[in-house]
């Protein structure tokens, strides 16, 4: 089902002559106003994965709809889905030759627990030292929200866009977007865009704005390792038959080589190998890689050879296994021989690498590895396919001037190790480019207790998607 509303009063806005100093001054004259809207924002528990949080997820919808309509979007629609509701909004202009944006963001947001480990409560956001403390405050209501300020900065102060404006607004990001990709494919020549707009990453580092042009991809496994129809004990049977921890351990220990790559047979064919130019730029980050180091709580970092830390993170493929278990793990001693024993791991993949094809050599390996003695089986989970925006594109370039404006420091590219599932499907079904220009920081404590958004980078975030808009129109 979708509801149509109209506008409330966009239609009586008058058209003033562009001035982006106004829409500046704007954007000051109602910090208080915007931050108000943010905390009332905030306070809706939108937690998608819990159903008992069922209607306050529909609720963030509705105050989304009521938002955009007060801010004088033409078009706002609520649309149902076989989950949590999709919202979407328009506004175009009367100029033939304007190019559209597509804005895509998510106002779910993931369980606040655990809730004792929270300064102050996770639905009551707070501000302390210029910051802003609230679960979904970076991801990803306070970043999306930069993006509506944004729109009301231009329609309060000019009274009308200079480009097309759309906006798409989802509420089952943190349980995988489910029924995203459908609706897109439904909504095809409604979503048409020339390029996709997501703040949902972060800056490379406070004062610097960023662009990431790189998503890695993912394929996820579970491995089982079968030996005797039920566990044995290790001094009647051990030395005589297969221990499938030992089995499985071994399959682990062969998934990689010395020198840190991955040995699936085929794993690194037709990859999209890092420039000379990405590979300078990378190395002019300001990257302190012993404070890396040291937030990761190792010794020692290790990785494929031949490559530095970044590049291993952001344009490597990697298999990692993520969790292993079989046997007796309770307290004390318990001398036994197990039936079965399993391993999770994932396969972090670059351009040009496919999760099914990768996902099935994956299997073809791991039989090849096994013992005749034991019956192994892998089972994929999910995935989705990596993603190499032009860093050229019209409308990368624009969001790198408008960063660059906001934060007076040139917008450097960066690549993100982990994945967004949703951009493959805008490249895949849209066959557009997303831009990603985030406003939070890498230790913004997403997912964790006292996530927070810096109270600046919230206004800078308007700035820079106000000017988005004025540079996409160039």
């Amino acid at each position: 089902m979708m509801i149509l509303r109209q506008p409330r009063y966009n239609a009586t806005r008058r058209v003033k002559t562009l001035n982006t100093a106004d829409i500046a001054a704007y954007i000051d004259a109602n910090r208080d106003e915007f931050m108000a809207q943010l905390f009332e924002f905030l306070r809706i528990p939108s937690i998608s994965t819990d159903p008992v949080y069922a209607d306050d997820v529909r609720r963030c919808a509705n105050w989304l709809v009521d938002h955009l309509e007060d801010i004088g979007m033409q078009t706002v629609e609520l649309h149902d889905t076989e989950g949590h509701p999709v919202v979407y909004a328009e506004w175009l202009s009367e100029k033939e030759d304007a190019p559209t944006l597509l804005l895509y963001g998510h106002y779910d947001v993931q369980p606040p627990d655990p809730l004792d480990e929270w300064e102050t409560a996770p639905f009551d956001p707070t501000i302390r030292d210029g910051k802003i403390y609230a679960r979904g405050a970076t991801d990803d209501k306070g970043q999306l929200f930069a993006h509506l300020k944004a729109l009301d900065a231009w329609l309060s102060t000019v009274g009308e866009l200079p480009i097309n404006f759309k906006v798409l607004l989802e509420g089952e990001e943190e349980v995988g977007s489910a029924h995203l990709p459908a609706f897109i494919a439904e909504n095809k020549e409604k979503l048409a865009a020339d390029a996709v707009v997501i703040s949902d990453s972060p800056m490379f580092a406070k004062g610097v704005p960023s662009i990431v042009y790189g998503l890695r991809g993912l394929a996820y496994l579970e491995m089982t390792v079968r030996g005797a129809s039920h566990d044995l004990h290790s001094g009647l049977f051990g030395g005589a038959v297969p221990n499938p921890i030992n089995e499985l351990s071994k399959i682990v220990a062969a998934l990689h080589d010395e020198s840190g790559r991955v040995t699936i047979p085929g794993f690194y064919d037709n990859i999209v190998p890092l420039d000379d130019e990405e590979r300078r730029a990378f190395a002019e980050l300001p990257f302190d890689e012993e404070e890396f180091q040291r937030e990761s709580g190792v010794p020692k970092l290790v990785g494929e050879e031949g490559y530095t830390t970044l590049e291993r993170i952001w344009a490597r493929p990697t298999l990692d296994c993520n969790g292993i278990w079989g046997g007796f793990t309770g307290e004390g001693a318990k001398t036994v021989l197990p039936a079965r024993a399993h391993a999770k791991f994932s396969c972090r993949l670059v351009a040009n690498q496919d999760p099914d094809d990768i996902a099935k050599k994956a299997q073809d390996w791991v039989a090849e590895l096994a013992s005749d003695a034991v019956e192994v089986e892998v089972r994929v989970f999910h995935g989705g396919p990596p993603v190499l925006t032009d860093r050229d594109n019209p409308t990368v370039r624009a969001a790198c001037r408008a960063l660059t404006r906001v934060w007076d420091e040139e917008a450097v590219f960066t690549r993100g190790g982990g994945s967004i599932p949703v951009v493959a499907t805008f490249s895949e079904v849209l066959e557009v480019p997303t831009v990603l220009m985030g406003f939070g920081l890498d230790d913004d404590r997403l997912h964790s207790p006292n996530e927070k958004f810096n109270v600046e980078n919230f206004y800078a975030g308007i700035r820079a998607a106000a000017f988005l808009l004025e540079e996409a129109a160039r």
